[in-house]
């Protein structure tokens, strides 16, 4: 273990609390736009009043969102139509402010929503509510972002403080950018990582940790899954920043996969303090599998890393495996048949956790038909598996991307040098079967995902940002055979996919709430689905299936249907590819 920095750092309500709450600004009016949650911004506002000094403390984190929860009654209001013109930003994307407004659709009842690009805005929303009486009342709410560079010299535009003093006369006397303790903490590590003396090649360290504790609790929203935290954003905010610094160093671009810094753990906790702190040092690889056991098909969270190894036991034929850099075994399983072969697999991105059930359960499924003809490789991650049993001991209800790669850093389909580690596993799979279909089980972030402290939208996944049902992406090989294959063959899976009661509806809730705060799909609906068909990487296996089911952070009965609907889709494929390879061999497959 290596200590690298570590700092305490004061909450800037209290700051704000200590500078104006003097008789000198009584009667005064401040406005602050802080992170932190309700009960502190209104405590600070309570505390203030005492002093006679009027306080307003706003969110600068979705600032529209808070605004409609904390000032605006809609139902004693009657309000029947809502406005909202959004800022366009010629530094963000067009889509940036729209998404801001997530998950608002749903939270405003029966009302109507229209959302409209304001072309003569950059920095606040016009929101226009109307009540059934025909009363129309205007508001502008203010959303304080900040233009910036990072440290690979990226420019992004993301939510900043903001104070604002007004005197009793009327007159505003301040009002500029107020650096918050949230961006001062993350700046504060990002510079502690980015001047510290690291070895010249990759990988830099074992296990970098970031430990953090912040006073600020999650507040869930009355949908679905959705929740505002602070502590989550700002693990996906350190956790990709950092990967993005040690790729530029390592002579990657900010989106490549490749990078292999090694394990980037940030872990953010929730305290009852006074101030916020952070720790980073690095660490020793740490080896522990979880145990604990589940009935495989009622299984309501994530399987413990012993069961899927005793799952995986219960299928019959040739076992096969690999090593992690860690010393973990990769378990898989060849079940020969006189079928056409498949290969199915999980776990790849180890926080996507309903596929590593899913494979287990069809395979289980499979091998009682007669002619069964597979491999099964149903946790291609442990090392990213186990970290995210660890860090979901802490807080469940987190994406906990930090657990999506390798202990290396790197995401295993992207490997291209040797040692292969993970990928390996692959490799053997498609040597083994030779098989022509790779069913691959994913999954994506059943809420909203955000990095405020980097431009907000995630970079390089801002189709992922927000759910949109259960997606396919099906991405074959470039002959003329393959993409008429893969036509039929997608077709074939989401007509069996229909049946699965409860689905439709869902894509379609899904769908219309991401298109009312995404804007227009850049995918296809395909019988219901959300499908994007592309050409594969040269060499790749002719068809992959990658299943998207939104499933991070799904805990019960929803974690439930989840692994339920990636079973039916891993049979439904197996019986698509049956049929296509028996009847269209000659057109389909290689002479």
């Amino acid at each position: 273990m290596s200590h690298i920095f570590s700092t305490t750092i004061e909450p800037t309500i209290q700051q704000l609390i200590e500078q104006f709450g003097k008789i000198d600004y009584q009667e005064h009016l401040i406005e602050a736009w802080v992170f932190g949650d309700k009960a502190h911004r209104q405590m600070a506002e309570a505390t203030l009043l005492k002093q006679g000094v009027k306080a307003k403390l706003r969110s600068a984190y979705k600032p529209l969102l808070h605004f409609f929860m904390e000032d605006i009654d809609l139902v004693t209001n009657q309000i029947s139509r809502i406005e909202v013109h959004y800022p366009l930003h010629p530094e963000a994307s067009e889509k940036r402010f729209l998404l801001e407004t997530y998950p608002l659709s749903a939270l405003l009842g029966n009302a109507q929503v229209y959302y409209i690009a304001n072309t003569q805005a950059t920095d606040f929303y016009n929101v226009i509510l109307r009540s059934e009486s025909g009363i129309q009342t205007q508001y502008k709410v203010f959303a304080p972002n900040n233009l910036h560079l990072d440290l690979i010299k990226q420019s992004h535009l993301s939510p900043t403080g903001w104070l604002k003093v007004t005197n009793p006369e009327g007159k505003v006397t301040h009002n500029e950018r107020l650096l918050t303790d949230y961006e001062t903490l993350f700046s504060l590590g990002m510079g502690a990582i980015s001047e510290h003396s690291w070895k010249d090649t990759e990988p830099y360290f074992e296990e970098l940790n970031i430990n953090v504790t912040l006073p600020w609790q999650d507040q869930p929203l009355p949908y679905k899954h959705e929740v505002l935290s602070l502590s989550e954003a700002l693990h996906e905010d350190f956790y990709f920043s950092i990967q993005e610094w040690f790729k530029v160093k390592a002579g990657h671009n900010p989106n490549d996969r490749e990078g292999q810094p090694g394990q980037i753990v940030p872990e953010i906790h929730y305290r009852d303090d006074a101030s916020l702190r952070i720790t980073i040092e690095t660490r020793c690889y740490q080896t522990q599998n979880s145990q604990g056991k589940q009935i495989l098909e009622f299984a309501n969270s994530p399987l413990s890393m012993v069961q899927v190894q005793t799952e995986l036991a219960t299928i019959s034929g040739a076992l096969f495996n690999a090593k992690t850099v860690t010393g973990r075994t990769i378990n898989a399983c060849y079940h020969q048949g006189a079928d056409f072969p498949v290969m199915i697999s999980g776990g790849q991105h180890a926080n996507e956790t309903t596929g590593v059930i899913g494979t287990l359960r069809a395979a289980q499924l499979l091998q009682q038909k007669q002619g069964s003809h597979f491999t099964i490789s149903p946790l291609e991650n442990p090392d990213g598996y186990a970290l995210h049993q660890r860090l979901i001991s802490d807080n469940p209800h987190h994406m906990h991307h930090a657990a999506r790669y390798t202990a290396l850093g790197d995401d295993l389909e992207y490997r291209s040098t040797e040692p292969f580690y993970e990928k390996d596993i692959r490799y053997q799979a498609r040597a083994i079967s030779q098989a022509d279909l790779h069913i691959n089980l994913h999954g994506y972030p059943s809420h909203e995902w955000t990095r405020p402290l980097s431009g907000y939208v995630p970079r390089g996944f801002d189709m992922w940002t927000i759910p949109k049902g259960f997606f396919l992406i099906l991405r074959h090989s470039e002959e003329e055979k393959w993409s008429q294959y893969a036509e039929d063959f997608i077709h074939l899976v989401t007509q069996k996919l229909i049946k699965i009661p409860g689905v439709m509806a869902f894509n379609k809730e899904q769908i219309e709430l991401y298109q009312l705060h995404a804007g227009e799909a850049n995918f296809r609906i395909i019988n219901g689905f959300p499908c994007l068909i592309s050409h594969g990487k040269p060499g790749d296996i002719p068809i992959q299936l990658i299943t998207e089911y939104p499933d991070e952070t799904l805990y019960g009965k929803h974690f439930i249907t989840g692994h339920n609907v990636q079973t039916e889709t891993v049979l439904a494929a197996y019986e698509a590819h049956q049929v296509l390879s028996a009847h269209l061999t000659p057109y389909y497959l290689p002479q």
